[in-house]
């Protein structure tokens, strides 16, 4: 049986094309926040991952199972309902963070967020800066 391929590849779209086509100006705003923000902490060039996310530099990973690919170390995405930021080891070493994030829903990797205003932008910095480096630890940056 051949082995699954993720869905979701980094491919060479424009993420300045991707930023100026989202049509709600104050969600562009909070994106290019994010967008920012990410930029400054990783100094990565972004990338685009599938058509609709944002990603900062990329490892690759090998699971036990045998299933292997590449991803991005951290990421963002504008969705319909929500900004969602990515970051790859998960957020379950977040609590204290979480606690003095603001307004946010969650999923495994994924933190959803309606606007900037809800959140506290620099508790939403330390998140992004730990998780690269928790990142770093797991999978070292190849030099």
């Amino acid at each position: 049986m051949a082995k699954a391929k993720n869905k979701t590849t980094k491919n060479n779209l424009s993420v300045a094309d991707y930023i100026a086509s989202i049509p709600k100006e104050d969600r562009r705003a909070d994106i290019q926040a994010v967008h920012d923000m990410m930029s400054e902490i990783s100094g990565w060039e972004p990338k685009m991952w599938g058509a609709s996310i944002v990603g900062f530099g990329d490892y690759h990973y090998k699971y036990e199972s045998g299933r292997e690919g590449d991803f991005f170390r951290i990421g963002y995405s504008s969705r319909a309902q929500n900004i969602t930021i990515y970051i790859m080891p998960g957020y379950q070493d977040f609590d204290d963070e979480l606690s003095r994030l603001g307004k946010h829903k969650m999923g495994k990797s994924c933190l959803y967020i309606k606007r900037m205003s809800d959140v506290d932008a620099n508790v939403l910095k330390e998140m992004i800066q730990k998780g690269l480096n928790i990142m770093a630890e797991k999978y070292p940056l190849d030099d």
